[in-house]
């Protein structure tokens, strides 16, 4: 006799974790079916370098999740389910080849000095828009979680032309729509405050001259500089945890290593269960909810068709970002930054010197070479958490964004590999070379070290196709309403009963668990 639940989940990602929750508190019996060997998809934590060094697998940075709906909803439950916080006061900054540096704190007088030695009228500039982001920040985050379909937007409109007016409105439908280096280049005057800026729009996929690109640096940098960042103690996995625990303790069932092979339906075409690879049925009384790519929800779980080929064509036509490589290091100190011994305080520090470079490094990418200068993200995270690591020791999280998954070619013209079992050493070393550039002696710093080629983090995430981090281009062509195609931003698909959440469905990357919190507030009735 097969097992029966009200929800079956395919993946045990925090959108997943974060609807089977609300579910069981409202009643509903939840199983979660994880091909992995642990639940949380790119969120985790584990010793990847050597005992005692604690890194996260990808994500990092938890500031979406502790600003969510759903942690607003449930903060004391998951509290006591385990979530533990740390503030981080020196959020995220650059270090440039002339040797200068900019970095963004919670505290403004320092920032603005920074600024001020670049631009002294970029310095009142920033500060214009600090005191204007409240009032921004309501509008934008309205936006960023309002359910997207006709009814909610056009209510929201309505609202927001009361708020701002029609010169107003018109103002923020063309920042939408702006590209990084536009919105910069209009309201900066400093390329170096332009670049720090920028090199948030390329962890969501928006190179620099790429339309609707100039949202994330904005938000990034007025909220870390309003609020500050959040990452986990002892790592990220403390909110895959906490929202397992919470989960659990309501009679929900998580099970890994069980990969889905694909979804049942009836003669009606109803999704009424899933099968496991090992053979096991799993029946869904009331709803399969699938956390994957849309490629994979029809090549793989639906045998290739989902009865309406003009939904299967919009799924399979589905666009990924280039991949990321990541690099954990287990170090004996932080890197000795030359431009300043302050940049060790910093949770983030970029390597991006311009926007021109960032360009060439995306086009590289898109391309199928390997860039020769890539954009890299030298993540620090126990300068605010020592118990990642052994006393006095550390340990560096290094996103390098972005590479091809399948290689054509080395830009430099000094990598012949075509695989990247051949590349992922000479790479590396690339890499670790350009850190080096910036803070000499770093490399003899380096205890042990794990390379993450793009294809290992499919292998351990099918949701990260080619490596691809924020599963899905945020590009406007499917973003918004278009996310993962129109019609079917609330991760309705055309077969009854089956619903898609994740990162590739409306809000999208990140850690808010949007399309998690809102799917079970629609099944359940709020």
């Amino acid at each position: 006799m097969s097992e029966t639940f009200d929800a079956v989940f395919i993946g045990a990602g925090h959108n997943s974790l974060a609807c089977a929750a609300h579910l069981a508190t409202k009643g509903w019996s939840v199983g979660i079916f994880e091909q992995a060997p642990t639940a949380g998809g790119a969120v985790k934590t584990d010793e990847y370098t050597a005992p005692g060094f604690k890194s996260d697998w990808a994500a990092m940075n938890l500031s979406l999740f502790a600003g969510s709906p759903f942690f607003s909803a449930y903060k004391q439950d998951l509290l006591d389910c385990g979530l533990e916080f740390i503030p981080v006061k020196n959020c995220f900054s650059s270090a440039f080849p002339d040797g200068s540096w900019l970095g963004v704190t919670t505290d403004l007088s320092e920032t603005l000095s920074r600024i001020s030695a670049f631009s002294p009228e970029d310095a009142k500039t920033w500060n214009s828009l600090v005191k204007e982001f409240p009032k921004e920040s309501e509008t934008l985050f309205s936006l960023l979680s309002c359910p997207i379909n006709l009814n909610a937007l056009a209510c929201l409109l309505t609202k927001i032309v009361f708020r701002k007016g029609p010169s107003g409105t018109k103002e923020l439908f063309q920042f939408l729509l702006s590209s990084s280096r536009v919105w910069l280049d209009t309201t900066f005057q400093s390329e170096h405050l332009k670049a720090t800026l920028a090199a948030w729009g390329m962890h969501l996929d928006f190179a620099p001259d790429i339309a609707g690109g100039a949202l994330f640096p904005y938000l990034e940098a007025m909220a870390n500089q309003s609020f500050g960042m959040v990452i986990g103690k002892g790592g990220a996995a403390t909110l895959t945890n906490a929202l397992t625990t919470m989960v659990q303790s309501r009679g929900g069932k998580i099970e890994c290593n069980a990969p889905v092979l694909r979804i049942q339906r009836d003669n009606k075409g109803k999704a009424t269960a899933i099968e496991l690879d090992n053979g096991r049925v799993i029946t869904a009384k009331r709803a399969v909810i699938a956390n994957v790519a849309p490629g994979a929800l029809i090549e793989k779980l639906l045998d290739r068709t989902s009865g309406h080929k003009k939904y299967d064509s919009k799924m399979r036509g589905f666009s990924h970002a280039p991949g990321t490589m990541m690099i954990h290091l287990a170090v004996d100190n932080l890197p000795n930054w030359t431009a300043s011994p302050d940049l060790q305080k910093f949770a983030y520090v970029h390597l991006a010197p311009s926007m021109d470079q960032m360009a060439r490094t995306y086009q590289q990418a898109k391309a199928g070479l390997l860039p020769d200068e890539p954009v890299i993200v030298v993540g620090q995270p126990t300068t605010v958490d020592p118990s990642r690591a052994p006393e006095g020791k550390h340990v560096l999280w290094i996103q390098v964004r972005m590479v091809p998954a399948d290689i054509k070619g080395d830009a430099k013209g000094e990598i012949t590999g075509r695989s990247w079992g051949e590349t992922v050493t000479p790479y590396t070393k690339r890499v670790l070379d350009i850190i080096e550039n910036y803070a000499p002696g770093f490399k003899a710093s380096i205890l042990h070290k794990r390379t993450v080629t793009p294809l290992e983090l499919e292998q351990e995430n099918p949701n990260l196709v080619g490596g691809d981090q924020v599963c899905g281009s945020h590009h406007l062509h499917q973003h918004f309403l278009f996310r993962p195609a129109a019609s079917h931003a609330s991760g309705e698909t055309p077969v009854k009963n089956l619903h898609l959440i994740g990162a590739a469905t409306w809000p999208g990357a990140g850690l808010g668990a949007g399309s998690g919190f809102a799917l079970g507030q629609k099944l359940a009735g709020k």
